[in-house]
C-alpha cells in the first residue's frame, strides 16, 4: 500500500485515532528514506563502474560518491557500513581522495572519529580531477617523449629515422593535449563559459 493510502485509510477509518495517525506517518516517513537512500545506492554504483572505466578503482569512486551525495561529514565507520568495504579499503582511498582534492577530512568537537565531506562544487571536482590526471599520466608522458626524442639514438638508419619521427608526432600531440586541458581550467573561471554549460545542459 502506498503512503497517501495509508493516510487515508487511517482519516477515513472509524477507529480513528491520533496514535494511529502518527504510526503510519512514521511508516510513510520511513518509506520516502528508503527511496532516497535506494537512489544515493545506485549513483554510488553507477558512480564505481564510471570510475573503473575511467581508470579509477571502482571502491574509491564509490567512496566518492557517497561522500558527494551525503550533506553531513562521514565517518570511516559511516563509509565501511554503508558501502561495506573493510577498514583498510576506505582508509586508503580516503587518502588517495584527499590527496586528489576532492574530499576533506574534518574533526567535530567531542568526536575522537575523523570526518569526510566531498568538494561538492562540479566544476571545481572536474578541475582538480584535470589537473591531477595530468600530473599522473601527462606530464610523465611528455617529459619521456622529450627525452627520447632527443636521444643520440644508434641503429638502422631508416629504424631510427621511424622512431624519432613516432616520437615527434606524439609529442605534439602531448602538446596539444596539455594546452586544452590549460584552456579549459582558465575558462573555467569565466562567468560566460559557465553560462554557456548551464544553456547547453
Amino acid at each position: 500500500m502506498k503512503g497517501e493510502d495509508l493516510i487515508l485509510n487511517a482519516f477515513t477509518n472509524r477507529r480513528f485515532n491520533f496514535q494511529k495517525i502518527l504510526k503510519v506517518l512514521k511508516i510513510v516517513l520511513y518509506l520516502y528514506c528508503m527511496k532516497l537512500e535506494d537512489a544515493k545506492m545506485e549513483f554510488v554504483q553507477t558512480w564505481g563502474s564510471i570510475g573503473s572505466s575511467w581508470g579509477i578503482p571502482r571502491s574509491m569512486a564509490q567512496i566518492h560518491a557517497l561522500l558527494l551525495a551525503s550533506n553531513e561529514a562521514l565517518s570511516t565507520e559511516d563509509v565501511m557500513e554503508t558501502i561495506q568495504l573493510s577498514r583498510g579499503n576506505v582508509n586508503t582511498n580516503l587518502r588517495e581522495l584527499i590527496n586528489w582534492r576532492l574530499v576533506n577530512k574534518q574533526t567535530k568537537i567531542g568526536e575522537r572519529k575523523e570526518f569526510f565531506s566531498a568538494q561538492t562544487d562540479i566544476m571545481t571536482v572536474a578541475q582538480n580531477i584535470v589537473e591531477e590526471r595530468k600530473r599522473r599520466e601527462l606530464n610523465p608522458v611528455q617529459e619521456l617523449l622529450i627525452r627520447l626524442k632527443n636521444e643520440d639514438l644508434e641503429g638502422n638508419e631508416a629504424e631510427v629515422v621511424h622512431f624519432r619521427k613516432l616520437m615527434e608526432e606524439l609529442d605534439d600531440f602531448i602538446q596539444q593535449l596539455d594546452q586544452l586541458s590549460e584552456i579549459w581550467l582558465k575558462l573555467k573561471d569565466n562567468f560566460f563559459f559557465k553560462k554557456m554549460i548551464k544553456s547547453l545542459s
